[in-house]
């Protein structure tokens, strides 16, 4: 393999001679950008890089590949990649990315699920420990000279009382975890919860939101941000809650109804730590205003959940090994938009000589007779003799279609099954 070079292109050096282009448009370890030039990859890493900025990056450099962390990738972006095949997302959600366009241009799009979940855990129990014993406000009324010991000695602690989990994933699981540690009662609400796994964790499995609200003393939210969890946590939730309870979200700001949150601070007395949120600028540094933040009892940090060391080594870990992967095979590991059913009916399998041309003419045939490929798979055996290709179609072949193919002396033998029903999980 050539030994890397690198040239210095000022924000934006390239390293690497290798036929695979990456372009990596947030903060990434060095370590990582090392492992992708060694992978085959000719890596550009510019960090400086914008939302606005990154469509007309993307067009000078034509990556294959491109991996963000915070940047948005908008439609103008997707659409300027020529070559763009992959998007990789350096962390768990990709609401950052429009999905649409990348599925309708063919572009893979991948995440880093899990790899942040001890740090994000971390944060969110940050939080509830500055919202049980009010650390921030001590530290703010120390630095002013005030010392207010009768006020802060009320606190309820956390030993004994439930805390509540929506969405018990790999992020969830660790707060879950956490929460035990500590001695409180773990209940949970996830769509794929069941009763083993709640058992196996030794948490209780709630049944419904509504259900966790009224239990919980402490709620955490641990949700992916989709069309289906905007606003799950609406006024219903809220109103369920406890006077005087804990709310946590280092996960999306649109799961949570931010009208109907701010009358429950006013209302309740929630206590509310929050990570994310609504309108929270793209740049690293900015100026912002939410009025929200400047409540009693209300503590949040800068969507930094995942700024940890160890998260990012882990991060850069797996999109290194995804895009190896994807060098290696064409495969995408973690993919987030590869269709979870087709509308194909038939499945039509022909095992063939493993010979030029063979597959062209079965595929001539098919497009003669009008029927679309769905997905396929061509197997070859020992010895690369002879391969079997499994092929998904939109609706049967005739039998002269059929027989067309078979006439084929590289076709050993065909045939056509129906598909059972699909439906989406």
């Amino acid at each position: 393999m050539t030994t890397p070079t690198l040239t210095d292109r000022s924000a934006a050096p390239v390293t690497g001679t290798g036929t695979v282009r990456v372009l990596i448009a947030d903060p990434f370890r060095a370590a990582g950008l090392e492992a992708m030039t060694a992978a085959g990859c000719t890596v550009q890493h510019d960090s400086s890089l914008s939302t606005e900025t990154l469509a007309a990056a993307v067009q000078d450099f034509d990556p294959a590949v491109l991996v963000v962390r915070s940047t948005r990738v908008t439609s103008d972006v997707l659409e300027a990649g020529r070559a763009l095949s992959l998007v990789i997302r350096a962390g768990a959600g990709y609401d950052t990315i429009d999905l649409e366009t990348a599925s309708r241009r063919g572009i893979f799009v991948a995440n880093c699920p899990g790899r942040n979940a001890i740090a994000v855990a971390e944060l969110a129990w940050g939080l509830i420990l500055s919202c049980d014993r009010r650390i921030p406000d001590q530290v703010a009324d120390l630095r002013e000279g005030r010392w207010r010991k009768k006020e802060y000695a009320k606190a309820a602690g956390l030993h004994g009382r439930t805390l509540g989990i929506v969405g018990l994933g790999r992020i969830g699981r660790e707060v879950a975890r956490l929460g035990q540690a500590f001695g409180m009662r773990v209940v949970a609400w996830s769509r794929n919860l069941d009763e083993p796994t709640a058992e196996a964790l030794g948490i209780h499995r709630c049944g419904n939101l509504a259900n966790l609200a009224r239990m919980a003393d402490v709620v955490s939210i641990h949700l992916s941000a989709t069309p289906d969890t905007e606003g799950v946590i609406d006024a219903v939730f809220l109103d369920g809650l406890r006077p005087g309870a804990i709310l946590v979200n280092t996960s999306r700001a649109s799961l949570v109804d931010a009208k109907a949150l701010a009358q429950a601070v006013a209302s309740k007395g929630l206590r509310v730590g929050i990570d994310v949120h609504p309108g929270e600028p793209t740049a690293a540094d900015a100026d912002f205003e939410d009025p929200f933040v400047r409540r009693e009892g209300v503590y949040g940090t800068h969507h930094v959940g995942a700024s940890t060391d160890q998260a990012q080594e882990a991060i850069a870990d797996e999109a290194v090994r995804i895009i190896r992967h994807f060098v290696s095979s064409d495969g995408v590991l973690n993919c987030v938009n590869k269709a979870a059913s087709t509308i194909a009916t038939r499945l039509l399998t022909v095992r063939h000589l493993n010979r030029p041309g063979v597959l062209a003419h079965v595929f001539y045939t098919l497009g003669q007779a009008g029927i679309n490929v769905e997905e396929m798979e061509n197997i070859i055996y020992e010895g690369a003799h002879a391969a079997c290709a499994r092929i998904q179609l939109d609706s049967p072949l005739a039998p002269e279609h059929l027989r067309a193919i078979e006439a084929n002396d590289a076709v050993l033998s065909i045939s056509m099954a129906s598909l059972p029903m699909q439906t989406e999980s």
